[in-house]
């Protein structure tokens, strides 16, 4: 019998980390594995490290939005092998809650990284809004989800996370390049 693979993520539920763990599993054909989401880089290398995962995913670099800072500090904290480096395309979706219209919207909020790669939609659309970064793309939408953020604010975050969240699309494919990569790293522990 096949043992079941953990693989942490850096993301929550819904996460394109989640998404690109899924991505791996599919292409590696491990018939037995569970995601677990662990929102920081740095609880994913800690994991790894003390064995309560088998495997860390978590992104290093976008196309458009460059290094992903987090990662490069916890990477630098831990020592870990790197197993193999994917990419997967990326589309942000700007979220609010259920009948909320963007006459209403205050302030955005997401994770540095997708702040980032919206950087030219954010200036040109929501000049006056809040941009508010958050520990999370996904975090952020479940936190607005049950009213963590008020709904004044938006999320930037996947297109999985409104089905997820019971949050609604107010507009789609928000990144500023068409085309929109994030490369991952696949970590396993030292030996």
């Amino acid at each position: 019998m096949q043992t079941e693979v953990k693989i942490g993520v850096m993301g929550a539920k819904g996460s394109f980390s989640e998404k690109a763990a899924e991505e791996y599993i599919k292409e590696q054909s491990i018939s037995s594995a569970a995601i677990v989401p662990l929102v920081s880089a740095e609880s994913v290398l800690a994991s790894l490290a003390t064995g309560d995962i088998d495997l860390g995913i978590f992104p290093i670099e976008n196309s458009n939005g460059g290094i992903v800072l987090e990662a490069v500090h916890a990477m630098a904290a831990h020592t870990f092998n790197i197993k193999q480096l994917f990419e997967i395309d990326v589309h942000h979706m700007l979220l609010v809650q259920p009948g909320v219209t963007s006459s209403h919207i205050t302030a955005i909020s997401s994770h540095d990284q997708a702040l980032k790669q919206c950087r030219m939609y954010l200036k040109r659309i929501w000049p006056d809004a809040d941009i508010e970064p958050y520990a999370d793309t996904a975090k952020a939408a479940e936190d607005l989800s049950i009213g963590t953020l008020p709904d004044t604010t938006a999320v930037i975050a996947p297109r999985r996370c409104a089905e997820m969240y019971g949050l609604e699309i107010l507009e789609e494919s928000i990144q500023d390049l068409k085309f929109n990569y994030t490369t991952f790293v696949v970590a396993t522990a030292q030996k």
